[in-house]
């Protein structure tokens, strides 16, 4: 009798056991307090681009940009030997329809199916390349406040000087003396611009109006081109596209 008890004890705490083992193995349903946000693919996080990808993948840029960033059709920025992250933030702009002026239209459709990844390669590629020069109007000024220079000339004076007077910085502080741009900020390069395009793009940032979310970069330059009368506008447009880095001419021949 008690060893029936016992087994019968024994049987009790063996269900209670596996009740809980039970209980304890049954998937419970957490709440669900809010959708899942899920992240399309092409906002991963980019790393730095390889100009060997962007290479391959430049293919479509060449009829407007050129093969090598240089482009040869009017109104088409040249974009050879602008930094990396300028030109994949640009891309980005044009994807995501912040940029709209210009040719806006025509490079949304190329930029819409690129990753931030493509669009760093596609910078570290034309990064690489050098851009070409143009040739600056230097013809003399016949009338007006600037008489007696060359054309070219004002746009120099604001490039390399600035204005303090009327709070207009030197343009190479941030573009660099030779018109390079600059990697860390993303300054967009100068060197060699077809004219029309800087005066546009000048033109554009003196209107002062902008579909960007983020417009720190279009408001400092809003600052900087509001009070530039016209003809300082399309000076500036000459002087860049004449604008170029110099040979080193103290530089010894090789096997000197």
């Amino acid at each position: 009798m008690r060893l029936a008890r016992v087994h019968g004890l024994v049987g009790v705490a063996c269900l209670v056991l596996a009740a809980a083992a039970y209980a304890q193995s049954t998937a419970v349903a957490v709440p669900d307090n809010a959708p899942v946000q899920a992240a399309p693919l092409d906002d991963k996080p980019a790393t730095w681009g390889d100009a060997k990808a962007g290479q391959s993948k430049a293919g479509a840029c060449a009829a407007c940009h050129g093969v090598d960033g240089n482009a040869m059709q009017q109104n088409a920025p040249r974009i050879a030997g602008m930094p990396e992250r300028y030109i994949a933030q640009q891309l980005a702009l044009f994807k995501h329809g912040e940029r709209t002026t210009g040719l806006a239209g025509l490079m949304a459709p190329y930029a819409a199916p690129l990753s931030n990844q493509d669009m760093r390669d596609l910078g570290a590629w034309f990064a690489t390349q050098k851009a070409g020069s143009g040739v600056a109007d230097d013809t003399v000024i016949a009338a007006g406040p600037s008489k007696g220079m060359k054309f070219y000339q004002v746009g120099e004076r604001l490039y390399r000087g600035g204005d303090a007077a009327r709070g207009i910085p030197a343009c190479m502080a941030c573009h660099g003396p030779a018109g390079a741009g600059n990697p860390g900020p993303a300054y967009p390069a100068l060197h060699g611009q077809e004219t029309g395009y800087v005066v546009r793009r000048l033109e554009e940032y003196r209107a002062g109006t902008t579909t960007y979310k983020d417009a720190a970069h279009f408001n400092l330059m809003a600052s900087v081109a509001k009070p530039l009368s016209d003809e300082e506008i399309r000076s500036l447009g000459s002087y860049v596209q004449g604008l170029h880095a110099r040979a080193d001419a103290t530089q010894a021949p090789a096997g000197h």
